[in-house]
């Protein structure tokens, strides 16, 4: 595999390429066994391979082809960013290649084993792999003392046995490339025994094999070397120089040989660590004692400080437990006789959760179609958190709200689904916020911002503003004038969402009165709208987008036309064109009158003005007023009704025939009206009124004969008046029977043979009864009746011709019978009129 391939790269001795040849073996087993556990891709190589070497064929370790490459565009990526310096892939054949040197100890320091994780990432599809390298030790590094020179004082009466520690060689390297143990120059008096400490490290002490005499020899200079275990091994040397002192019989002795504290790392400069102690048996100068650090590495003296005087160990700079878990400090106590005493204090360092997670945006796709279906991956993304245990146990959440979903997987990598179906009209765009929180007291977090655009598809169809819609035109409008806005929006965007309006229909013969322009969804007539022939109409105008394929909906639109007034009041009755009687026997025009009695009280019904209006509402409300009258006092007429009554009682001084000219008045803006002529004859009967209406045919009288005659008649009247109470009087005394006077007038008052009436002419088209009578030999014209007016239908359907009942005649087809009126019977009573001969006939009032 791709191991031995590295390995190569590197020549070893000849006793070293069979152990390489193994541990290239073992890495290849174990690399295709990771390979087949999952997604995990595991290389071995020694440190110190030069840059271009091979360490593996990535792209064939993922099952990519060379022809797959261009494709699926393979690359490496990492959290870390400053691991992906010392790796790159090839985008030609896919093999990953070293880019700088790896120097093990500058990468992982003194742990036992180091190894670079990064991810491999391919597109199209999206999948991400991780890969594993693991930086295999190579004895580069010879043991050094931390100094060169090391100089002892030792009193002679120092017993055999007596040790003095001499600190450590370091070695950067690990298993058997570390350091081993220590020799020391051959003596008579002193010997090396290596002691392994409790994290595994080996340290020398100078053990005292016989006792010294400072008479014979006062120094002693020996050679200490330090070991390690490679092949070949390499070493290191250290002078040490030891003067023998006069006698001080007691060192100094700490409490404790070995202290243990714990630190967190957040501890601020200054803080106490440990109050450290000893205590010297002699007196005097000898039984002074100081304390200090022994030889230790210069970043563990750069960190503590011990006070000469008190022994307390102090912080000299801040700790980070991401550099350093754990320091182990040598304090040196010496008395005033130069005897020392060492003691152990480990320091251990406690995590403080100081690092936020950190979060990597390693891809996103963007836009993302409407339609994508749910669990589509549209992100990925990468989290650390350089702290460990708790603080460094990260948790990941979106924050906002999104229709996605958070799906961990190894590695600390993270997929962003989409949760739900997308919907662009609720939201074009998606911002999200990845939150990672470490569990640490108290949490820390970090967030990036996550931004998803999405693309519209044409799921919306338009909606009008109004499911159906009124317009309201006055008729007579101009053609082309603006009915109704119909407006259509489509929740889709670009040609999605572009409408246009088109007319699909409507009422029947509706089409041919608006149109509907494409773009606006405006509504135009088309032209002028008369309110008596169409009051509405329906059409319906549908809205279609531009989509492919394309959405549409339908409103309808209700056209209502509004009346103006534009037609004036038609009298129905009296006729029109009556101007007054034309008294000769040749006229061929009929003139209706109106006979009131003179003995007629106020409030007596002289007649009715019948008018209507084609109009509505209130351009057809009617209203009457008499504006020309004779005696103007005499008469009056309901202003809403139009029936003409007397305003007092008829006087014999009121002329016997009286003109009334009435108007009639609608309530449109500009009122319209008409007028109506009515003519009355104040007279007792029928008979009575014709001298009169004859002699005003014949020529028109002089104020003064019409006041003599008025006199006279009123003479008249009394006479008569008083010779019927008399002769009323003589019937109730003489019980025989009437006189002849009474007899004769009791006789019948038509005595010309062949006296007519018409058939049944009392059936009126008016709320009263009107009759008939003409002159015997006379032949009855045919008067032109009124259409009989129905006060419960509204004008427009008189003018149509359809009442509620029976079919009323047109203008043009002459008179018809009207139906009697059930509730007041009619019956023609000529006995009421005198018979006289004329050329004329009269409407009348009929007795019920």
């Amino acid at each position: 595999m791709a191991c031995g391939e590295g390995q190569r790269q590197r020549p070893r001795p000849s006793r070293g390429r069979g152990a390489g040849r193994v541990v290239l073996l073992a890495a290849w087993l174990l690399g295709l066994c990771c390979r087949a556990a999952g997604e995990r891709i595991r290389y071995a190589i020694p440190e110190e391979l030069g840059r271009g070497s091979l360490v593996g064929p990535l792209a064939r370790d993922l099952g990519l082809s060379p022809a797959e490459l261009p494709a699926r565009k393979l690359r490496v990526v990492s959290a870390a960013k400053k691991q992906l310096k010392y790796f790159s892939v090839s985008e030609e054949s896919g093999e990953l290649y070293v880019s700088e040197r790896l120097d093990r100890e500058e990468m992982c320091g003194e742990a036992a084993s180091c190894s670079v994780s990064f991810e491999a990432l391919v597109e199209n599809p999206l999948n991400v792999f991780h890969v594993h390298v693991d930086i295999q030790d190579v004895n580069d590094n010879s043991p050094r003392f931390l100094q060169d020179n090391f100089e002892l004082e030792i009193n002679e009466l120092t017993s055999p046995g007596t040790r003095f520690s001499l600190g450590m060689a370091e070695d950067p390297d690990v298993g058997r490339n570390a350091l081993q143990g220590y020799e020391l120059e051959a003596n008579n008096y002193f010997g090396v025994e290596v002691k392994e400490g409790e994290d595994g490290k080996k340290f020398a002490e100078l053990v005292l094999r016989r006792a010294l005499d400072r008479e014979s020899e006062q120094s002693v200079r020996l050679v200490l070397t330090a070991l390690d275990g490679g092949d070949p091994p390499r070493s290191g040397t250290a002078q040490l120089c030891i003067n023998v002192t006069d006698a001080n019989d007691n060192p100094p002795v700490f409490a404790q040989d070995r202290y243990r504290v714990s630190l967190r790392e957040d501890a601020l400069p200054g803080s106490v660590v440990l109050n450290v102690s000893a205590s010297d048996a002699d007196a005097g100068t000898n039984a002074r004692i100081t304390y200090g650090l022994g030889k230790m590495p210069a970043k563990v003296l750069e960190k503590f400080a011990v006070d000469a005087e008190s022994g307390i160990i102090t912080l000299k700079e801040e700790l980070d437990y991401e550099d350093t878990r754990g320091y182990t400090l040598l304090v040196e106590a010496r008395d005033g006789g130069g005897q020392t005493a060492h003691c152990k204090v480990e320091v251990e360092v406690l995590d403080v959760n100081d690092n936020a997670p950190e979060i990597t945006i390693l891809s996103v796709s963007s836009p993302v179609p409407e339609d994508a279906p749910a669990g589509t991956v549209v992100a990925l993304l990468n989290v650390n958190d350089a702290d460990s245990g708790e603080n460094g146990d990260v948790r990941c959440e979106l924050s906002g709200e999104a229709p996605l979903s958070l799906v961990a997987s190894s590695g600390g990598s993270y997929k962003v689904l989409t949760g739900s179906a997308l919907d662009r009209e609720q939201a074009s765009e998606h911002r999200v916020r990845v939150v990672a929180r470490d569990r640490g007291s108290p949490s820390l977090w970090s967030s990036a911002e996550l931004v998803l655009e999405v693309s519209d598809v044409n799921d919306n169809a338009p909606v009008f503003e109004e499911a159906a819609y009124s317009a309201y035109v006055s008729e007579n409008n101009a053609a082309g004038a603006a009915v109704v806005r119909m407006v259509a929006r489509d929740a889709d965007a670009g040609a999605n969402g572009r409408v246009s309006y088109w007319l699909a229909g409507g009422s029947a013969g509706a089409a041919p009165y608006v149109s509907v322009e494409a773009r606006s969804g405006a509504v135009y007539a088309q032209r002028s709208f008369d309110y008596e022939q169409c009051r509405e109409f329906t059409v319906a105008v549908r809205a279609q987008d531009g989509g492919a394929p394309a959405r549409s909906s339908t409103a309808t639109v209700r056209v209502f036309v509004l009346d103006r007034n534009d037609n004036a009041p038609r009298v129905l009755w009296p006729p029109a064109g009556t101007a007054g009687p034309e008294p000769s026997s040749s006229s061929s025009s009929s003139v209706a009158f109106e006979v009131v009695p003179r003995s007629a009280e106020a409030g007596y019904l002289v007649g009715k003005v019948v008018a209507v209006d084609a109009d509505a509402g209130r351009n057809a409300w009617l209203s009457y007023e008499l504006v020309q009258a004779a005696e103007p006092a005499l008469f009056r007429v309901g202003l809403h009704s139009g029936e003409v009554r007397t305003a007092r009682a008829v006087s014999e001084r009121d002329a016997a025939k009286q003109r009334l000219v009435a108007v009639v008045k609608d309530h449109g803006q500009p009122a319209l009206s008409a007028t109506a002529t009515l003519h009355v004859v104040l007279a007792e009967s029928l008979q009575e009124a014709l001298p009169e209406l004859s002699e005003r045919a014949a020529g028109a009288d002089s104020p003064a004969e019409l006041q003599f005659y008025l006199v006279l008649a009123l003479a008249l009247l009394s006479a008569l008046f008083l010779l019927s109470v008399a002769l009323a009087v003589l019937a109730r005394l003489r019980r025989a029977g009437p006189p002849a006077v009474l007899r004769c007038l009791a006789a019948q008052r038509f005595s010309v043979p062949g006296a007519a009436f018409p058939a049944d002419f009392c059936e009126g088209t008016l709320p009263y009864s009107y009759n008939l009578c003409v002159a015997p030999g006379r032949a009855l014209p045919e008067p032109a009746w009124p259409p009989p007016p129905v006060p419960s239908l509204p004008a427009e359907e008189l003018l149509a011709g359809e009442p509620c009942g029976e079919r009323s005649p047109s203008p043009s087809a002459g008179p018809a019978q009207p139906p009697a009126r059930p509730d007041a019977p009619q019956v023609c009573k000529p006995e009421r009129y005198r018979s006289a001969p004329s050329p004329f006939f009269f409407p009348s009032l009929c007795s019920d």
